[in-house]
């Protein structure tokens, strides 16, 4: 009898123990998780609900957005399609970028500037040389004139202490030198290398005569640098009489006094011509030997394409 009821104990003590270890298993991994969703209980996401907020109007402005999609569709030009997606990324990318900025400020460090000024030369650069997709090693040609002629102009901000190399400061206006130096140094590419295509017969006949590649393509070049600059220079005649430049409306927005949103507007706009100035100039001496063989001939495979 007592041997049974031992039996019946220690049966009776297995199947308790048997019937505990998937709640063990499961208090394990309740502790496992407490410190995850005690840190989480402590962060802060009031930034996620401001930010949420101050997407409202945004997204209300894509209204005429919608418009525009509509009269695409009205007008069968096939465009509604790319309208939306374009919008769309718009949205992430300067979501995402101004997380980034967010953090860059509140570090302070020059190493985060630099960082994120070669970030943006890297990506001007795959822009610029998509644009100039028929130039050999266009994306480099392009990268290294924007990454020299922005380079230049920003050593001379900071030596002149015109701004305080500050990420605040700095980062902006970087990023207005280098998508201008981006757009002209693509026109440039590109026109150089159609208008010598178009132009071989003239090149050729030069070069037979003697001249070197920089004489026999002298006029493609003037003409490429005169056509990718005429908008800078254009935009820098008639700023402020036509419409008011992205830095000064955001000065202006930000409640600044319209006579220093002004100053701080020419400096920015002196910088912008002399930095595009230099990428496209630089661009077309990076473009030579592409353009030419060592016995001073034209590369046929170059201008082979349309």
């Amino acid at each position: 009898m007592a041997s049974s009821s031992s039996s019946l104990f220690s049966s009776t003590t297995q199947n308790h123990t048997a019937s505990s270890l998937p709640l063990q298993g499961l208090y394990a991994d309740q502790v496992l998780l407490l410190p995850f969703f005690y840190v989480l209980g402590k962060m802060d996401f009031s930034w996620m609900v401001d930010f949420l907020k101050g997407m409202v109007k945004p997204l209300a402005a894509t209204v005429v957005v919608l418009l525009a999609v509509v009269l695409s569709y009205v007008q069968k030009l096939g465009l509604g399609g790319e309208m939306v997606y374009s919008i769309a990324r718009a949205f992430v990318q300067l979501s995402i970028i101004g997380f980034v900025l967010q953090f860059i400020f509140t570090r302070d460090n020059a190493i985060w500037i630099v960082l994120a000024y070669m970030f943006m030369v890297s990506v001007a650069g795959y822009t610029a040389g998509q644009r100039a997709k028929h130039v050999p090693r266009g994306k480099y040609v392009a990268g290294a004139s924007i990454l020299v002629g922005t380079s230049i102009t920003m050593f001379l901000l900071i030596v002149l202490n015109i701004f305080p190399f500050t990420p605040r400061y700095i980062i902006p206006v970087a990023g207005m030198m280098i998508g201008n130096a981006m757009t002209v140094t693509g026109v440039t590419m590109k026109r150089l290398r159609d208008d010598i295509r178009t132009q071989t017969n003239l090149v050729e006949t030069a070069l037979a005569l003697g001249a070197t590649p920089r004489q026999a393509t002298l006029q493609q070049v003037k003409r490429a640098l005169v056509i990718s600059l005429s908008p800078v220079l254009d935009n820098a005649k008639t700023v402020g009489l036509i419409s008011l430049p992205g830095a000064m409306t955001g000065l202006i927005m930000g409640g600044a006094s319209p006579l220093e949103a002004i100053q701080l507007q020419i400096v920015v706009m002196n910088f912008l011509i002399g930095a595009s100035t230099i990428s496209s100039i630089l661009s077309t001496y990076l473009c030579w030997p592409a353009f030419f063989t060592k016995a001073y001939q034209l590369e046929t495979k170059v201008f082979s394409t349309e």
